[in-house]
């Protein structure tokens, strides 16, 4: 006979719990089977969290991946700019038909340019006649203007640029100074010029 054969079956037990021995095993596999589900509901979330930051990055490289080249690009487009503004209006409409058709084809290059820029995202600043915003402009100059609002963008001699909502470059701008006062200066948010003396 096995001495085995006087133990108490769980079964038998009076109130269906197991021996004494038994429970803390039963204890320490619940507590395991707890820690077990814990590390594989951290890696689920973790595999979650790198799943979405290479989605985002992913996105950002699409969006963000010609800045380089946008950049080189408006190097051109300003001297296209250029070309056209050094040939007046009187001058093209006293010039023969072959430099017409020039300046048609420089214009026309431009606007192709600017639409292909725009197709990836690279839009102008606006900023004539807008406050002046460090954020957006580069004040290259403060100038008395009469009639304009002080701190505000009187004259852009480059524009500038975004990307997607990035800074491309900024438009460089000159700023209109309170007259007869002491140069506007930064409020202290860095983005407005305080025009109260």
């Amino acid at each position: 006979m096995a001495d085995n054969d006087n133990e108490v079956l769980p079964e038998e037990l009076p109130d269906g719990s197991p021996p004494d021995g038994a429970e803390g095993e039963l204890a320490g596999l619940k507590a395991e089977v707890e820690a077990q589900r814990d590390r594989a509901l951290r890696a689920l979330a973790e595999i979650e969290n790198v799943r979405k930051r290479l989605e985002r990055e992913r996105d950002e490289a699409r969006a963000y991946s010609v800045t380089r080249f946008a950049r080189d690009m408006l190097t051109v487009a300003d001297n296209l700019t250029r070309a056209l503004a050094a040939f007046p209006a009187d001058a093209r409409a006293r010039s023969d038909d072959s430099v017409k058709a020039v300046l048609e084809g420089v214009e026309a290059t431009a606007r192709e340019l600017s639409a292909a820029l725009g197709r990836h995202g690279v839009k102008p600043i606006e900023a004539q006649g807008q406050r002046f915003d460090p954020h957006l402009h580069q004040a290259i100059a403060e100038v008395p203007a009469p009639g304009a609002q002080p701190g505000s963008v009187v004259n852009v001699v480059q524009a500038g640029y975004t990307i997607g909502d990035r800074l491309l470059r900024p438009a460089m701008v000159t700023v209109a100074k309170a007259d007869g006062k002491a140069p506007p200066s930064s409020n202290g948010s860095g983005d407005n010029f305080d025009s109260k003396v």
